[in-house]
């Protein structure tokens, strides 16, 4: 491990105990920031609302801690729309954003549009398909960028059973993240969940960085914002055990296809000869192909949208 990890571990790695809320809260006041959470979420009516309803009772309502809670629906086909707005969102679907760039399917779609309808200086994104969700996440990961001005992005780290199995979750990571980041950005191999998609960051950074529209975001915000602010801007705290719905293993697949990708372009500005993945499902006549594109946009700095710049100005 290289030295600075070394250090930055010592001095950039948390647990959310060591910030207790009423330290959060007075430097939110002496500060005067604002904080919003975000959850993007397609087809999660039987979280999304429990998630909400948390933060809005523990740090809304009891502490002033967060300023706006939007739910950012792409799509959904069940109720989550209905469940998050019962509970205390504000819902907006994806494609009422910026309707003059149309939208295309993907979480950093998601994440990139939220910019243009939340004021908060701080950005809290959210999972919503998280289970025993705990306020924990939010104030944890907030809570460093209150108190310390020298840090810009904060990712929660975490254990992710997997059938009952502790720390066997997060299979991509492991799989296809964790070996990217140490060869050729060793500088962030110290993050536990490099693509946990609980984190936090100044909107200041956020308007500067492309958004890879599809699951590459988490890779590609960290590995820009390293190179934007510096391994010293960011860090992660520990808020205890993170339980999720886990997809399939193809839907894995497809997962890590496009966080190569979103590597791929990062490492030498290329392109795919065939941006597409061919995976295989057992037929009546045996095993059939299938074939899926691997998502090749990315979306501009926000801070060069010029809605952006009259929603601020607002």
């Amino acid at each position: 491990m290289l030295e600075e990890v070394e250090r930055w571990l010592s001095t950039r790695s948390w647990s959310v105990t060591e910030r207790p809320l009423h330290r959060i809260l007075a430097a939110k006041r002496a500060s005067g920031s604002t904080v919003s959470v975000v959850l993007p979420a397609l087809n999660e009516e039987e979280t999304v609302g429990d998630i909400v309803t948390a933060v809005r009772r523990d740090l809304v309502l009891r502490v002033p801690l967060v300023d706006e809670i939007v739910v950012v629906d792409s799509g959904s086909t069940d109720r989550t729309s209905e469940v998050a707005a019962a509970a205390g969102a504000k819902v907006v679907h994806r494609d009422t954003i910026l309707p003059r760039i149309p939208a295309v399917p993907g979480k950093g779609e998601v994440l990139w549009r939220s910019l243009l309808v939340t004021r908060g200086d701080i950005v809290c994104f959210i999972d919503a398909d998280l289970r025993e969700f705990s306020s924990d996440f939010v104030s944890g990961i907030v809570g460093p960028l209150l108190t310390d001005p020298g840090v810009d992005l904060v990712k929660a780290m975490y254990d992710r059973p997997l059938g009952g199995a502790a720390g066997q979750g997060g299979r991509v990571t492991e799989l296809m993240a964790r070996p990217l980041l140490n060869m050729h950005w060793p500088q962030l191999a110290g993050f536990v969940q490099p693509l946990g998609g609980e984190y936090a960051a100044r909107r200041s950074l956020l308007e500067r960085l492309p958004f890879p529209v599809g699951y590459g975001v988490e890779l590609g915000i960290l590995v820009d914002a390293l190179h934007l602010v510096g391994l010293d801007a960011l860090a992660q705290v520990d808020v205890g055990v993170r339980k999720h719905r886990h997809q399939d293993g193809q839907a894995l697949g497809r997962m890590a296809a496009s966080i190569y990708r979103t590597a791929q372009l990062r490492l030498a500005r290329g392109h795919l000869i065939r941006p597409a993945l061919i995976q295989f499902e057992r037929g009546d006549g045996g095993f059939e192909p299938r074939t899926y594109q691997v998502d090749t946009e990315e979306r501009p700095p926000m801070a060069e949208i010029e809605e952006y710049a009259e929603h601020k100005a607002a």
